[in-house]
């Protein structure tokens, strides 16, 4: 069972029994995310044009995303996994690799990311705009770097 990029929608008290009454035993629960590291003049249009029209957003504080807090998070995850008394071999797991984007496919992927998700279509326009004239700055592409986080358990 995967839970990807999902779990934290998945209220904590009864996530982790109800994937372990869908698993048989040997089963493996994976529940993994992406923190994704923007080049930082990407990271910095992006959070100032949040500021700018978000002005109460988390987003506007910084481009990028924490990676200590996603880790902090992944480890909660991990030990409820394993606090639950159906799991054994609870593991930790994280994969780092990158991937180029044209200026267009960055383009069409940032707004399904939850900071623009809620957004009005105005709003997400001019974040959209200030982050598309970034990448052209840096000649229309851009190369994310990514970090997987993985918390995993073998259901008993």
């Amino acid at each position: 069972m995967t839970a990807a990029q999902s779990w934290h929608w998945v209220d904590p008290a009864i996530g982790v029994p109800k994937a372990a009454d869908v698993l048989r035993p040997g089963g493996r629960l994976a529940i993994f995310g992406h923190v994704f590291e923007p080049p930082e003049p990407i990271a910095e249009a992006t959070a100032e044009a949040y500021r700018r029209v978000v002005p109460d957003s988390p987003f506007g504080a910084q481009g990028r995303r924490p990676l200590e807090l996603y880790q902090a998070g992944y480890a909660r995850v991990a030990e409820s996994i394993g606090d639950s008394g159906v799991f054994e071999g609870v593991e930790q797991w994280r994969f780092t690799w990158s991937r180029s984007y044209t200026r267009e496919e960055w383009l069409a992927l940032l707004p399904t990311t939850g900071g623009l998700t809620r957004l009005s279509p105005e709003q997400r326009s001019e974040i959209l705009e200030s982050a598309g004239a970034a990448i052209d700055a840096l000649g229309g592409s851009l190369t994310m770097e990514y970090v997987t986080l993985v918390a995993t358990g073998l259901r008993m």
